[in-house]
C-alpha cells in the first residue's frame, strides 16, 4: 500500500514540474533559487550622471528610500540597476510629479565612471 502511495506522489508531481517550466518560458522570468525582495518599481525619470543614480518614482505622501531597495547585477553589458518597492505607500496625498531617489556609486557598490544601465519601466506621471 505504501509502495502504491509513493508512486501516485511522483506521478502527482511530475506535471507540476512542467508547470513550472512553461510558466518560466511564457513569463521570460527564469526560475532561480534567488528571490528578489518587494516589486519591480516603474520609475517615471531617471538620470545617471556625476556618479549617482537619481530616479522619480510614484509616491502617496509616505514613500523613504527605506521603502525603495536597488537591485544591481552584472551582465556582459555592465551593470544593470533594478528599483524595487519593498514597502506599499498606503498615504493619501498623492504626488503626481512623484519624489526623487538618489544613490551614488559606492552605494550601490559601483566603481566611479560605470556605464549603468536601467531595467525599470518607465510610466508617465499622471496628469
Amino acid at each position: 500500500m505504501r509502495l502504491i502511495a509513493t508512486a501516485a506522489a511522483v506521478f502527482a508531481l511530475v506535471p507540476l514540474m512542467s508547470a513550472c517550466a512553461l510558466v518560466s518560458q511564457f513569463t521570460d522570468q527564469p526560475l532561480s533559487a534567488e528571490v528578489l525582495p518587494g516589486q519591480i518599481e516603474p520609475v517615471h525619470a531617471a538620470v545617471i550622471a556625476q556618479n549617482q543614480a537619481a530616479f522619480w518614482v510614484s509616491s502617496n505622501g509616505c514613500t523613504a528610500k527605506a521603502d525603495i531597495q536597488p537591485v544591481v547585477r552584472q551582465s556582459s553589458d555592465g551593470p544593470i540597476i533594478t528599483l524595487r518597492r519593498i514597502k506599499e505607500d498606503r498615504c493619501r496625498e498623492v504626488r503626481p510629479e512623484g519624489i526623487e531617489m538618489r544613490w551614488t556609486f559606492q552605494e550601490l557598490g559601483l566603481e566611479p565612471g560605470s556605464r549603468l544601465s536601467v531595467e525599470n519601466p518607465y510610466q508617465l506621471p499622471p496628469g
